[in-house]
Order: C-alpha cells, then structure tokens, then sequence
C-alpha cells in the first residue's frame, strides 16, 4: 500500500526553485528518510504535503485522497517545528492543551508519556527537561490520537548524541509498533540507522529514491571497502601493504592505518597476507560501503554552500 503519492511537485520562491518536479510514492509501515543538505527542499516538501505551504506545481495524494483531503491530514501526527509548549507547566498539563487544541487524543496522555519514556515526569515543569526530552515530549504530543502516520522534520536537530541515540530508539520503537514515518534529516549517519528507505534531494531535484538497501547495493564505486587495521610496528604494516595489488590507498588515522582498496580483498586474504610477511595485526575491521558512500556518490562531492 502507498500512503503518500507525490507528483512532479514543484515550488518556486520568486527565481529559486526550490523543488523541480519531485515525484516519488511513500510505502505504508516503513521509515521513509528524506535526506538532504540543508537548503535542499526538505522542509518545503513536508510543508507542502501537510498544506502548510502551497506548491507552485504538481500534485500529491495521501493513500488515495487528494491533497485537500484536510479531514485525513488531521490524523497525522505532525513536528514541521518545535510546539509552543508552556515553560512552567507540566509535561502532562501541556498535552492537555495539545489534545485540547486538536480536538483528539485526550485519553491517550498517559499511554504516549510512557511510549516516550517521559511519564516518570509527567509533572515535571517543561523548563527542567534536557533539549532530548523536549523533543520526546513533541513526539508524544504528535502521537495524541493514535495517528498511524508520523512526520518529522529533523527530529534530532540540535540534540546532542544522548539526544539523538533516544530519539532513533524512539523512531525505531514506533516503526516496530506498526506506524508509517516519514522523516527529513540532513544527518546521514541517523538515516542509514533508522530509515528503510529514502529520497535523496538536492537544490531541489529527486537524485534516487528507494530502500536504503537497494540504494547501497545500487553502488559503482569500485573503491568501497575500507579497512581499518594496525599492528606494533605501523610503519613495518605500511611498507608491506603497499605490496598487496589491490590496495588503492594507506592513510594513517591516530593509532591505525585506513586502507582503501578494491572489492576482492577480503579480511582473511589481507590478515593472511600480513602474517606471511611476518606482520602481526592487533586490529582489523572492515567496512563496506555506507549511505555516506552512496550520498557523494549521487550529489558529489562538493557542498551545496
């Protein structure tokens, strides 16, 4: 099933097009990343989807309905920005007036504290809750009424790692619990952790969409293994890899060297290759290619900036 269906969807801001005929289908119970640099389009889509901004051109559908249907929008659970919540008031008195405000969700107060973890202080006043918690409580705010789709523009924004790692484990909680997300974020690291698929914009233009499997499976980059390996002597560990056909590049980072190198060396063939060369190593970790690869891959290397 798709939820949400967008076509060739456009938006000019005077001279800068801000999206140039988008079009890509969002399927039901996955977390749907839209990564981008900032300034990209992200939240000049969700905005548009959620009629909060309107499009220049195209069209989109939410699981059938037209894009006016405002009756089915209002059972989406939205965070397009931070909710004014009430700084000396509790956190429970605060959804009160969210659920008051949206005409739903009032009896589910309880139940969406304790989703986000918050319910141990849901009398605690707003003031005293870390910028992680806030953003849970905006989460929990979204969730008033048993919405089964969610939209969150950059959930994580401005959170620090703690911040971020509950947040993920949230988004992945409610992903398992059966919910459709759909999430912009600029952070690459967090959308290869938590999203099963993604579109990928930039100033404006669709560069791939798809499940980040496929998007990573999808990559021609023949140079996408990266080894990550040390031993006592690195300089020794060095001047032997340097021997090894196939083996593209050696950076040295802290402690460890990185090595760069094509798709068939493998780690048994690499620690192999060093042990008949009388080197032996302390580490070795291989990583294969990353949305990260992939990203600069579709974009290029240089900054939208």
């Amino acid at each position: 099933m798709v939820i949400l269906c967008i076509e060739n969807l456009t938006k000019n801001y005077k001279a800068v097009k801000a999206l140039d005929s988008v079009s890509f289908s969002v399927p039901a119970k996955t977390v749907f990343g839209i990564l981008g640099p900032n300034g990209s389009g992200k939240t000049t889509l969700l905005g548009i989807v959620m009629d909060v901004i309107k499009a220049s051109g195209g069209t989109y559908n939410w699981a059938g309905n037209s894009g006016e249907a405002n009756d089915f929008r209002k059972k989406i659970g939205t965070l397009l920005e931070t909710p004014n919540f009430y700084h000396y008031l509790s956190a429970e008195k605060n959804l009160q007036i969210a659920a008051k405000i949206k005409g739903r969700g009032e009896a589910d107060i309880e139940k969406v504290l304790k989703i986000v973890n918050l319910y141990e202080r849901k009398d605690s006043k707003f003031n005293t809750f870390s910028l992680g918690m806030k953003q849970r409580l905006a989460i929990a705010s979204a969730l008033l009424g048993d919405p089964d789709i969610l939209v969150f523009d950059e959930p994580t924004n401005g959170l620090d790692p703690a911040g971020i790692a509950e947040i993920r484990e949230l988004i992945k909680k409610l992903y398992i619990g059966g919910k459709t997300i759909i999430m912009a974020s600029h952070i690459l690291d967090e959308v290869e952790k938590v999203c099963t698929h993604v579109a990928i914009i930039q100033k404006g233009i669709l560069k791939s969409v798809g499940s980040v499997s496929d998007l990573m499976n999808l990559s021609t980059v023949s140079t996408n293994i990266l080894i990550e390996l040390s031993a006592t002597d690195n300089t020794a560990l060095k001047n032997i890899l340097q021997q090894l056909d196939g083996v593209l590049s050696i950076t040295a980072f802290g402690n460890d060297l990185h090595i760069n190198c094509i798709e068939s060396i493998t780690g048994e063939k690499l620690n192999r290759f060093c042990f008949e060369n009388g080197i032996s190593l302390n580490k070795l970790h291989v990583k294969r290619t990353t949305l990260e690869t992939r990203f600069l891959e579709i974009t290029g290397k240089q900054s939208d900036k």
